[in-house]
This record gives structure tokens, C-alpha cells and sequence, in this order.
């Protein structure tokens, strides 16, 4: 176990300083059981809204892939 997190250690100091800050963040995160993470009202309602929708739009894989690449991601 301890490989992987010199293995991923390593990765994380390669990014540039302000990825490795938004990395820093996830991970601190993610050990406070994501206790630091809220929704504004809005983005509650939103997300309300999509779990209450009986039909939701769906992707496949390849769709979600090729959404990614057209938005530059």
C-alpha cells in the first residue's frame, strides 16, 4: 500500500503548483469524509431535480468520452 501513495506522491509533484493545490484539497477531503464539501441552495434543487426525474438522459461510455474531447476536456 505504501508503494501506491509514494507512486501517486510522486505524480502529485509533477503537477504544476496550482493543480497540486487542487489535488491537496481532494485528498484532504476525502480524509474528513468529505465534511468540508457543501452545495449551495441551488445546486441542491438542481440535484434534487435530476434525482426526481422519472426518464433521465443517459450516456454511454464512448458518448460521455466524446462529449469530454468537444468541450476540450
Amino acid at each position: 500500500m505504501v508503494g501506491k501513495i509514494e507512486q501517486a506522491w510522486a505524480e502529485l509533484m509533477k503537477l504544476p503548483e496550482d493543480e497540486q493545490e487542487v489535488a491537496a484539497d481532494a485528498i484532504l477531503d476525502y480524509t474528513s469524509g468529505g465534511h468540508g464539501i457543501e452545495l449551495s441552495a441551488e445546486q441542491v434543487a438542481e440535484v434534487e431535480r435530476r434525482l426526481a426525474d422519472p426518464n433521465p438522459a443517459t450516456l454511454t461510455i464512448t458518448e460521455f468520452r466524446a462529449r469530454l474531447r468537444k468541450l476540450g476536456a
